[in-house]
């Protein structure tokens, strides 16, 4: 059971390791709502998924889960069955197509049935280990996430299938590396990335070009998407895409 500040040290330990295949830090990002009425795991939760550069929105219980529902669309949603004012199970069953993970001491054959039954991705019972947690929650925005194939902020529009960008309905001309760069700085959005890992994830580990190149490549970028309030320079270290939540 990983609610403890030594369950915080083991994670924050994997991060700062960064073991070959794992990967934490590069995950794309998500909007993930949690919905849990006890503070310490709810805290618990979000602050480690802030450390993966998810983006955490909060809910601790029923009627405000629906009414954040009501305002926007969540990647996933972390939700707990026994909740305040509405259960898990009654905001589950009006979350219509809500990728969700039920979170819950409930550990019922039937209970866990019904969570399936209503539509959850997957079905966690607490006391639960917080590594595993973060494992399967990659495993449903993979799954999930494999339809989103369009990217709009401002005037912007992405297409990665087609690869794509529109600025107010006009097609813009990028050169291949210049929407690679643009994609990586979607995908990762809000979260700062140095110049050097740009470089290996656009150019190449073998590239033996200077660091410069990205910042020739950045200045383009936000003179052809008119985000130059958008894409932040990170002081000494790289750029960062500041897309809200």
């Amino acid at each position: 059971m990983v609610w403890n500040r030594a369950g915080e040290d083991q994670y924050g330990a994997l991060l700062k390791k960064e073991e070959p295949g794992l990967n934490l830090r590069e995950k794309n990002m998500a909007n993930i709502l949690i919905v849990e009425d006890e503070e310490v795991i709810h805290e618990l939760i979000k602050r480690n998924l802030s450390l993966v550069g998810h983006i955490c929105h909060s809910a601790f219980d029923g009627k405000e889960a629906l009414e954040c529902l009501a305002d926007k669309r969540f990647d996933l949603m972390i939700l707990d069955i026994m909740l305040p004012k509405e259960d898990g199970f009654s905001v589950m069953r009006q979350a219509k197509g809500q990728p969700t993970i039920f979170l819950t001491a409930r550990d019922s054959l039937n209970d866990r049935m019904t969570g399936f039954s209503l539509g959850a991705d997957d079905y966690i019972i607490k006391p639960f280990e917080m590594l595993e947690m973060l494992a399967r929650v990659e495993a449903v925005l993979r799954r999930t996430q494999t339809s989103a194939s369009t990217f709009q902020l401002d005037k912007v529009l992405i297409n990665f299938d087609s690869r794509q960008v529109y600025r107010e309905q006009e097609l813009l001309e990028l050169t291949p590396k210049e929407y690679e760069l643009l994609e990586v700085l979607v995908k990762n959005r809000n979260i700062a990335l140095a110049r050097e890992r740009l470089l290996e994830l656009v150019w190449g580990y073998d590239f033996e070009g200077e660091t410069r190149t990205v910042d020739v490549h950045i200045q383009k970028l936000r003179k052809k998407t008119g985000w130059e309030n958008r894409i932040k320079t990170v002081y000494k270290m790289g750029y960062r895409l500041e897309a809200g939540t």
